[in-house]
């Protein structure tokens, strides 16, 4: 499968990912989406312990990530990264389906035919 039909993790996000599954007892992280700010959406990382039938499921080295099928053609490709930003540690996405972001960086837009 290439990375344009999956979800990948860094190296960083990979092994912040295994430690927080590890002290949740989770079974796998969920990637998901809200619709928000000025922009129209924004992600939305859980802990997940049931994967539904129409789940789309990736393993990166033994870190499961599951995306909702009615999310999946927004979110597909994406490479998930974990960055400390001066005090703050947070998960950054590179989503190639991302046409537009707001200047504050809360949300982002998605061509219509790709968030049908």
């Amino acid at each position: 499968m290439s990375n344009t039909e999956s979800i990948t993790l860094t190296d960083t996000a990979k092994s912040h990912v295994r430690q927080y599954l590890s002290r949740s007892g989770a079974k796998a992280m969920r990637l998901g989406l809200k619709k928000t700010g000025c922009s129209g959406w924004a992600y939305e990382v859980s802990s997940e312990s049931e994967v539904a039938d129409d789940d789309r499921v990736f393993d990166d080295e033994g870190i499961t990530v599951v995306v909702a099928a009615s999310v999946w053609p927004m979110v597909k490709g994406t490479r998930i990264d974990y960055v400390r930003q001066g005090l703050n540690t947070l998960f950054t996405f590179r989503n190639p389906q991302v046409t537009d972001e707001c200047g504050c960086g809360e949300s982002f837009a998605i061509e219509p035919a790709s968030a049908a």
